[in-house]
Parts: structure tokens; sequence; C-alpha cells
């Protein structure tokens, strides 16, 4: 059975392969940095004191979070280059997209990890003189971090699965490029199973680095 499959395919487009891999892999990276500061800012505005800002905060992440992402990546799309006037190309669409969706689970992630710092460590900065926003940046934030970095991480894994979307605005991340070549080709299944093998082994190794750094902050 196997004789009938056509793996050598899969070797001569490489090089497109890895022009779609680079871009899923540009878009998570920068879609992660992004989400992840904007997810904090929502965070502190949620832990905030003032009314509005947790307001805003809350409904930024129900609103968000009650979305398909697929929905909000195609609506983007379109809805960005009417708001700013000009042309902007799928990825940075794609882009804005991302960043604005996975904030609202960033900020979650965030709050959590500042709820789990003592408040005891707030008020010791507090009696040391320092203001608000010293105390979150040298105090709370960096320990935050690093209590969530795991799970930062494994939402970031689920990230870079989720640029497969990004075919409705047709950009050819990794998973379209192996689609249009079994299409092209007529190599479906060869296709397909490497795809699916180089999502699970990425996926998998992503999983046990996570698991790592839970057991080494644990000891």
């Amino acid at each position: 059975m196997l004789a009938a499959f056509d793996f050598g395919v899969i070797g001569r487009n490489l090089p497109y392969l890895w022009e779609g891999m680079q871009l899923s892999l540009l878009l998570t990276g920068l879609s992660a940095c992004g989400s992840i500061v904007l997810g904090t800012i929502l965070a502190l505005m949620r832990l905030s004191g003032i009314k509005l800002f947790q307001w805003i905060g809350a409904v930024w992440v129900n609103f968000f979070r009650s979305l398909p992402l697929l929905l909000v990546i195609f609506w983007f799309y379109f809805l960005v280059p009417v708001v700013v006037q000009q042309q902007v190309d799928a990825f940075q669409s794609a882009l804005i997209g991302f960043v604005l969706f996975e904030a609202a689970y960033y900020c979650e992630i965030m709050r959590s990890g500042i709820l789990s710092i003592s408040r005891g460590q707030a008020w010791a900065g507090y009696a040391l003189g320092l203001r608000y926003s010293q105390t979150m940046r040298y105090i709370v934030l960096p320990q935050a971090f690093r209590n969530m970095l795991p799970i930062l991480l494994t939402q970031t894994i689920i990230l870079f699965q989720d640029t497969s979307l990004v075919f409705v605005v047709g950009l050819a991340d990794f998973m379209t490029s192996a689609v249009n070549v079994a299409q092209r080709d007529s190599r479906l299944i060869e296709l397909y199973v490497f795809a699916a093998f180089v999502y699970l082994v990425m996926c998998y190794f992503g999983s046990l680095y996570v698991k790592h750094l839970q057991q080494k902050m644990h000891r």
C-alpha cells in the first residue's frame, strides 16, 4: 500500500513548505509578543480600582472570548483598511486580529499570575517609597510572569496551531502551503500526513518543554 504513495513530493516542495512555516512562526511570534503586552495592560486595568478601566477590560475579554477566531481574522481583513483609509496587506490585518483576540486570553492568564502574588509584597514596595507603577514593574509583574510562564507558553502553542486559519485571507502559511501542493500534485494523503506530523512534533516538543519548566519551577 505504501508503494502507491509518493513521499518524494514533500522533498521536491520543501523550499515552498519552509516559506509557509516561516510565515507561521513569524505570525506566532509577533502575535504572542503583542498579545502578552496588551493582555498585561488589560489585566492591570481589570485589577485597578478605577471602574471605567475595569469595565473596559471586562468587556474586551468577554467580547473576544465569545467570538470564533476565524470570524475575527476575516472581520479585520475587511475592517482595518476602512478604518485607516488605506490598503493594508493580509499579514498586517491577520496580525492585528490575532493580537486583539489572543490578548483576551493572555489577559486572564496574567490576571491570575498577578493575583497569585502576595499582597504583602506590594505593600512592602509601597513602604519603600515605590509608586504603584514601580511596584508592578519591579516586584509584582516579574514574579507573575515567572509563575505564569508555562501557561503563557501553552497558550502560544495553541496560537501556533491557530495560525492555520489565515487561509481565509489568502496567506500561504505552512498548512495552506501544504494544501496548495496537495491539490496541485493530487497528493492529498502524503501532504496531509506530513503536515499533521510536523504539527504533532512541534507541539509535542513544545509541550515537553512546558512540562520541564513546570517541574523546574516546582523544585
